[in-house]
């Protein structure tokens, strides 16, 4: 059950983004583009997290990179948004 919600999780950030993106290059709001970017971060992180419910801790352990890919993307989104703010 829980591969099933971070799959459709992934599928929805991977809309996100796209809408987002595809806004950013009718309009050419920089703001569209960092949050686009954000999600395409939030779709990989969600992607790894199916990958890592599905296999066994023993094999792979995806917990840090996950971290660090939201981490990442977040940070990209907060940069976006302090330097439209200026």
């Amino acid at each position: 059950m829980a591969s099933i919600v971070y799959a459709l999780s992934t599928l929805t950030c991977i809309a996100c983004a796209y809408l987002l993106l595809r806004s950013f290059k009718k309009n050419g709001t920089r703001l569209l583009l960092w949050s686009g970017i954000c999600f395409v971060g939030l779709a990989l992180n969600n992607a790894l997290a199916t990958i890592d419910v599905n296999t066994p801790t023993e094999l792979m352990d995806l917990a840090t990179v996950r971290v660090v890919v939201s981490i990442v993307s977040l940070g990209i989104l907060i940069y976006g948004l302090t330097w439209e703010s200026i």
